[in-house]
């Protein structure tokens, strides 16, 4: 792999950080000194710069995923990707496209510092508290699962009450799940490919280094499971595994699937496999209830590594990847939720999907042909 590349892509990298402080809230007086406004005053152009992001990050990822194929690139290389994108995507402004982190310092606040029940009590309730100022869901309850508000206390007291310190160790937390996740995958497959596919997929970049969803922690710990239970551990593994379900309730839909597997023989592939369609079913579901968030595919991304194959399943799989990021366009762009934002985001959902298999099932037919 060419140094110049390396190069390009960890600028490419640092630009990137530099330009998610264009969205920084005007509430968020912690970081005043950022303020531009700059997204509000110029979303045609903000919405350009993110497109063309999106697209440098998939073509740095489609390079990197040509080379690993052509085996020019070591595993130790791919680790320094991983390492070097969570190290410069660390300093990224958080709230750049989802406002999650604001809510989980909120919980543990409400939590480490109130001493209230954050299942009972909103952050709204206290109403001196300088997080309401920008926070854009004060008026719930916290929506995450207990061991998720117990591990939270490690990033929140490590911050001493300094906002920023504490917002960064949120970002340093995910970041070490997501490397942790890096190399449980590499332990398990023992593949460049399937490795790479994952550690440097943008979606998986954006979603847990910049907006730094706890998705990590629950996928880890699932993965975890998962490894032990191979590994014919399977009290381990099932610990591991209900420990996942009470970071984010997602993975609790695989319970028939994980006490199955714990009583019967499966194969690592028939049980990704299910997986990955347990999953795809819940993340459609999830639209039932609110709708569908672009961090929700790593639900079924994850799994889908396992099964990786020239298929149309997982061609499709790593296409939503692309996809879904670009559902945040036509807020970026519009500036509301409302009007036709809920149908271009749809659109644009499925476009590169259905365009995917199209591409799929003529590459199959002309191979035929030959």
């Amino acid at each position: 792999m060419r140094k110049i590349v390396f190069i390009f892509y960890f600028l490419f990298l640092i630009s990137f950080v530099v330009f998610s402080y264009l969205f920084v809230d005007p509430g968020l007086f912690y970081l005043r000194f950022s303020f531009t406004n700059f997204f509000q005053l110029h979303r045609v152009i903000t919405t350009c710069l993110f497109s063309l992001s999106i697209i440098f990050f998939f073509t740095f990822y489609a390079y990197f995923l040509h080379e690993v194929n052509r085996n020019t690139v070591s595993i130790s290389t791919i680790f320094a990707l991983s390492i070097g994108s969570a190290a410069v995507l660390l300093f990224a402004y958080p709230a750049m496209i989802s406002f999650d982190i604001f809510n989980y310092i909120a919980t543990a606040k409400v939590t480490f510092f109130y001493h209230e029940n954050p299942y009972i009590l909103m952050p709204i309730a206290f109403t001196k508290d300088p997080l309401l100022l920008f926070m854009h869901a004060p008026n719930k309850i916290a929506l995450y699962a207990p061991f998720w508000i117990l591990l939270t206390a490690v990033p929140y007291i490590l911050g001493f009450g300094n906002f920023l310190l504490i917002l960064f160790n949120f970002k340093l937390f995910s970041a070490f799940f997501y490397l942790c996740t890096i190399f449980l995958l590499w332990k398990m497959t023992k593949s460049k490919f399937k490795t790479t596919l994952f550690a440097l997929n943008p979606l998986v970049l954006i979603e847990l280094l910049v907006s730094a969803h706890n998705e990590s922690i629950m996928l880890f710990l699932f993965l975890a499971g998962s490894y032990f239970l191979f590994e014919n551990q399977k009290g381990k593994g099932s610990v591991l595994f209900v420990l996942s379900i009470f970071i984010k309730y997602a993975t609790a839909v695989l319970v028939p699937l994980f006490i199955y597997a714990t009583i019967k023989q499966i194969s690592k592939e028939r049980f990704f496999l299910w997986t990955t369609i347990f999953m795809y079913i819940i993340f459609f579901a999830s639209a039932f209830r609110e709708e569908i968030y672009p961090w929700y595919t790593l639900w079924f991304f994850l799994p889908s590594i396992f099964l990786f194959k020239n298929s149309l399943f997982t061609w499709i799989t790593t296409t939503f990847t692309f996809s879904m990021l670009l559902r945040y366009i036509p807020f970026m762009f519009i500036g509301t939720y409302f009007g036709p934002t809920p149908l271009l985001k749809i659109v644009l959902m499925w476009i590169p999907v259905l365009l995917a298999a199209l591409a799929y099932f003529t590459t199959q037919k002309k191979k035929q042909l030959i």
